[in-house]
């Protein structure tokens, strides 16, 4: 009977990190898909980020709403990063051009670089903003990198 019990403790540990891989392979399917289908986080963030475009909405109003949307509707362990929401806004568009038919020309605003008037005002990180792990943006001393290293 010490075989036995012996034999579970060494499989325990192998059989949660088994767990976990498969999980962590999950979910990172389900990340993949969610961007490609029209019902899920990716294609509704599309759907809101389009029609507001299409309506007049400037980016930053739209790409707000539609960010907002897909950190809600995901359904992962960790938040979606704003560059990874911007990918799945851009694959649902794509790969679904009747459902946005005039949106494939608002794509570019998701990947524009900032200006630097605009991120005061706007409560989330674009998709091309840099964060540090101080909390604030990279170089924080207001200077460009262009400014900073000639």
């Amino acid at each position: 009977m010490t075989r036995r019990h012996s034999l579970s403790h060494r499989l325990g540990p192998i059989v949660l990190a088994a767990a976990a891989v498969l999980m962590a392979a999950a979910g990172t399917a389900q990340s993949a898909r969610a961007g490609n289908d029209i019902e899920g986080p990716g294609g509704k963030g599309a759907q809101v980020y389009c029609f507001m475009r299409n309506n007049g909405n400037v980016h930053e109003v739209s790409w707000t709403a539609a960010y907002a949307l897909i950190k809600r509707q995901s359904a992962g362990l960790f938040k979606t990063s704003p560059e990874h929401a911007a990918v799945m806004i851009t694959e649902a568009v794509v790969q679904n051009p009747g459902t946005f038919p005039d949106c494939g020309r608002f794509l570019g605003d998701l990947y524009a670089p900032r200006s630097s008037g605009s991120t005061a005002a706007s409560p989330e990180p674009g998709p091309t903003s840099i964060s540090v792990v101080g909390g604030g943006k990279a170089g924080g001393s207001g200077m460009t990198r262009s400014e900073r290293y000639n």
